[in-house]
């Protein structure tokens, strides 16, 4: 890549600096190379994180993917820009957008900012596709409302012995690592007394139970904490703290996260839709899927904007989620639409994805914080409309 700088490090590996010219070229100079990494329609869920990972090893090992990240914590530096630039040429060229960026997007950011002696240790392993991590915030009846977490840490020593239940943790079978959210002090302290926690999955007392979805996979993970001992160093900001770095690394789920959801729907439109004979009733639908995605990645650009130049979010983001849950919906019902045949009656790889995908879909109106709850955010904190009387 002819973009300057390079950057040898310890392991071998060399960092690149580029332009997102230049990585588009050096992605088109690959095809031969990259071809193993490409979406697969036969991968089962197993198949497709393995060739997200293996696609994170050969990133870092051409010096790709460090860029955006801290030289402290093992990148090249730049920032969140940077970052949201490779997902989407990744996505764009057909390759698979690995999974584990998902969590590292979340937890990433809050590792280097709270707890940058966990970030320079395990960032680069989740780069070089050594480890997966989650994130375990929801429990059974604390979903959207995580003051209300019941998981305990309760100091022993110069250690933490963590005891609860977190659900919907997403690859919790698969990760290395979870970022959990448990409670130090009393119930009634609510939000000002929980604290984050790095916990080995392999720890004793830890035990993890795939769930599986409607789609057939095991996207989702019960996770189980039996006095599990994890060591004071292991913490992510301060004790008591937890709740101000849950709210910190929200901001880069929202819109990082949302990001990559639309590259990713682009796509769909591009492979499923586009070129095809469609109906009136379909062009309509196509009309407004594209409007939802256009409105979507302008949003998102405009926050990972200000989350590079470091600015606090506040609840306006809530916008991001909203937008994301309508696109979702809109660019999977109209695949549905144009492959209906196919949809209800093929028993093919293809067809298996493209229900499992529309399954998927209704669950974005849920998952990070439910719609309903964004939409209270917005009308009571920017909207300044009053709360509805407790009845």
């Amino acid at each position: 890549m002819e973009t300057g700088q390079i950057r040898r490090e310890e392991d071998g590996t060399s960092a690149v600096s580029w332009t997102t010219e230049s990585l588009r070229d050096w992605i088109f100079a690959r095809p031969q190379e990259l071809d193993g990494f490409r979406v697969c329609a036969e991968d089962d869920l197993g198949a497709h994180v393995q060739r997200g990972t293996s696609l994170l090893a050969y990133l870092h090992n051409a010096g790709i993917n460090q860029q955006g990240w801290p030289e402290s914590s093992g990148g090249s530096g730049g920032s969140a820009v940077d970052r949201a630039v490779l997902y989407d040429e990744l996505t764009r060229a057909g390759l698979v957008l690995p999974e584990p960026v998902a969590a590292l997007e979340v937890l990433g950011p809050a590792l280097v900012r709270f707890a940058p002696q966990l970030a320079s240790r395990h960032l680069p392993r989740l780069l070089s596709g050594e480890e997966i991590w989650c994130q375990g915030f929801s429990e059974p009846e604390a979903g959207s409302d995580l003051a209300s977490v019941r998981t305990t840490a309760t100091r022993r020593g110069d250690s933490w012995v963590l005891q609860g239940q977190k659900v919907w943790t997403s690859f919790g079978h698969l990760a290395h690592w979870c970022a959990v959210l448990a409670r130090t002090g009393s119930r009634e302290s609510r939000h000002r007394g929980l604290t984050l926690f790095w916990v080995d999955l392999s720890s004793p007392g830890v035990t993890v139970r795939p769930l599986q979805a409607l789609t057939g996979d095991a996207d989702f993970s019960e996770v189980f904490l039996d006095d599990v001992a994890v060591a004071s160093d292991h913490i992510i900001g301060d004790i008591g703290g937890g709740w101000s770095v849950a709210m910190y690394l929200l901001q880069y789920e929202r819109g990082m996260w949302a990001w990559q959801r639309q590259a990713i729907l682009h796509q769909m439109l591009q492979i499923r839709v586009l070129g095809r004979e469609l109906s009136a009733a379909q062009l309509a639908e196509l009309g407004n899927a594209y409007a939802l995605l256009a409105s979507l990645r302008l949003k998102c650009a405009a926050t990972i904007d200000r989350l590079a130049r470091e600015e606090p979010l506040g609840p306006e983001v809530s916008v991001d989620k909203i937008l994301l849950s309508q696109t979702e919906r809109a660019v999977h019902d109209l695949c549905r639409s144009v492959d209906q045949a196919g949809f209800l009656l093929s028993d093919g790889a293809d067809a298996h994805h493209l229900r499992s995908d529309w399954f998927y879909s209704r669950a974005a109106s849920v998952y990070g914080g439910a719609v309903e709850v964004q939409k209270n955010i917005l009308a009571t904190r920017i909207l300044g409309l009053p709360r509805e009387a407790a009845s």
